[in-house]
């Protein structure tokens, strides 16, 4: 095992992905000699030549349908947008080709590309760069949605994804960059559609994904002072949703909060926990509650924008509330 950052795991992902398999290239704003923004793609163009790390213009709409079109002839295209944000100017590429092409081929053709993105509040980037918009993707049928948590998360479903004959929408949290983790030396892969417990415990669970696993965590850790013992699932893919997993540490715990950064109203935790009032009723405790951002665009002022999304104190008092 070696202690890496996350944008080091994503990096070595591409790098082995690439290395394996010639049809697979990049292709985004500054990704070549620039590295990228976040330097995910640091050095892949001297190793794979600026024809397989390709620089674009800021013309969004335009490289997603080529590499739509690159996908549908064979290639494996993973394209990188700078900000979640960005997406929109891509949204008829992505939502109404891409994931409707096989269902609509009658399954002759797929689309595997990739489509790397960050998301999320912090470092005061204001309403147009600190968007949650997940659920929007969560919402297309024909769309797998990964939001990883750690480097070892990253790595593993960065190259299943690329491996993968679906569209795969892959969010990374911009907080989330510079952390570090433990990632195997030897390659390795992870499953797309499983949830991953990251903190067992018996007394509630906090369901999450991406950079509120780490306030989870540490919200389970200051619950310990309190004799509180906080399970937290990491659910790492949205779609498809690992739902055995969270209906399991449902059932076990009997209370649950399902906690997110983007804005809570029309969020994912709304359909979690829906599915869990449908499927583990009779299970629960007390109400499956939600803790999430708030209905408001992110403020450039750090302070207030600390103020929009779910703490750790948030988190506490909430499961402080209903245990």
């Amino acid at each position: 095992m070696s202690e890496i950052m996350y944008r080091e795991a994503l990096n070595r992902a591409l790098y082995e992905e690439m290395k394996r398999e010639p049809s697979v290239f990049i292709m985004g704003e500054g990704i070549a000699e620039f590295g990228g923004t976040y330097k995910v793609t640091d050095g892949l163009w001297k190793e794979f030549g600026l024809e397989r790390v390709i620089d674009t213009p800021i013309a969004e709409a335009s490289f997603t349908g080529m590499a739509v079109g690159a996908a549908l002839v064979g290639a494996r295209p993973v394209i990188e947008h700078l900000f979640v944000d960005f997406t929109m100017l891509a949204m008829d590429q992505i939502v109404n080709q891409a994931a409707k092409y096989n269902f609509m081929s009658g399954g002759q053709g797929t689309v595997p590309i990739v489509m790397r993105t960050q998301g999320g509040a912090g470092n005061g980037l204001a309403a147009q760069h600190s968007q949650s918009l997940e659920a929007l993707f969560y919402h297309i049928p024909g769309l797998k949605v990964i939001m990883p948590s750690t480097p070892y998360d990253a790595c593993g479903l960065l190259k299943s994804a690329i491996r993968d004959d679906d569209p795969v929408i892959f969010i990374e949290h911009k907080l989330l960059y510079m952390t570090k983790g433990e990632v195997p030396d030897e390659e390795y892969t992870l499953p797309i559609g499983k949830a991953d417990i990251k903190k067992r415990g018996d007394d509630v669970t906090l369901i999450t994904y991406s950079y509120m696993t780490l306030t989870c965590l540490e919200a389970a850790q200051a619950l310990e002072k309190e004799d509180i013992s906080a399970e937290v699932v990491d659910l790492r893919t949205l779609t498809p949703l690992d739902r055995d997993t969270v209906l399991e540490s449902v059932r076990k715990t009997g209370r649950v909060i399902v906690v997110h950064e983007a804005c809570k109203r029309g969020g994912i935790g709304g359909d979690i926990a829906s599915m869990i009032m449908e499927e583990a009723y009779d299970d629960l405790d007390g109400p499956v509650t939600r803790i999430a951002g708030k209905n408001t665009p992110i403020p450039y002022n750090l302070n207030i924008e600390k103020a929009c999304v779910p703490s750790v104190e948030e988190i506490v008092r909430g499961v402080l509330e209903i245990v």
